[in-house]
């Protein structure tokens, strides 16, 4: 069963995914906040799989609550997926270096949502990678980090091969075969360049090749 917490300042927008939500039989809704502070605490009372948060409310936003549930060791296997509109992207950037796991606009179809969460909850791919990689590409900083840049050096160039292919939304089936190795291989990669690089999960690993120059976004 793959528990949810909702966190959004909007009551009728928390009934609507609750409803969505609770339809189904694998996912279950344990609590709601109407603020990140109270957010925080409840993540730390249930340890949900998914903490579901709206990255604009007041007092606590989305963005320092998911800075506070990220930074917690005791909410290690929390992945926080960020909600957002279109015309808000300038905060997603924010929400991935804080941590988020991934991010979803409010008008999301039903159907993606929910296979969204189930994604979240397994912790194996990036939410939304097409937009996700166009809303890094706007936002991110230039000239690339140094900071990042050093980071890299100490992958592997297997593992900066692999870090660039998540960077462009692949999951790990698909970075296997552009690689020509198995996906455990694949894997293994990845995990080990989270590890070397402190990265929490996929989508820092996105950040980091942005910010290091490891991929470059397209010059429009």
């Amino acid at each position: 069963m793959i528990r949810v917490l909702l966190v959004d300042d909007q009551p009728l927008i928390r009934s609507g995914f609750r409803a969505l939500l609770d339809a189904e039989d694998d996912i279950h809704v344990v609590d709601e906040a109407g603020n990140g502070a109270d957010g925080v605490a409840l993540a730390r009372r249930h340890r949900p799989d998914v903490v579901l948060v709206d990255v604009r409310m007041p007092g606590v936003d989305g963005i320092e609550a998911t800075r506070q549930i990220a930074a917690d060791p005791d909410l290690a296997a929390v992945h926080v997926v960020v909600l957002t509109n279109y015309g808000m992207d300038e905060y997603v950037l924010g929400a991935l270096r804080a941590g988020a796991a991934g991010f979803l606009v409010k008008d999301i179809l039903p159907e993606d949502f929910l296979h969204a969460v189930r994604v979240a909850a397994r912790g194996d791919a990036l939410l939304a990678p097409s937009i996700t990689r166009r809303l890094i590409e706007r936002f991110v900083a230039h000239p690339p980090s140094a900071r990042a840049t050093t980071a890299l050096r100490e992958l592997t160039a297997r593992e900066r091969e692999a870090v660039a292919l998540v960077a462009e939304g692949l999951a790990n089936g698909e970075i296997a075969v552009r690689m020509a190795i198995s996906p455990v291989t694949a894997k293994t990669h990845i995990n080990r360049a989270m590890t070397k690089l402190h990265a929490r999960d996929r989508a820092q690993l996105v950040v980091i090749a942005y910010e290091s120059g490891l991929v470059t976004p397209p010059r429009s």
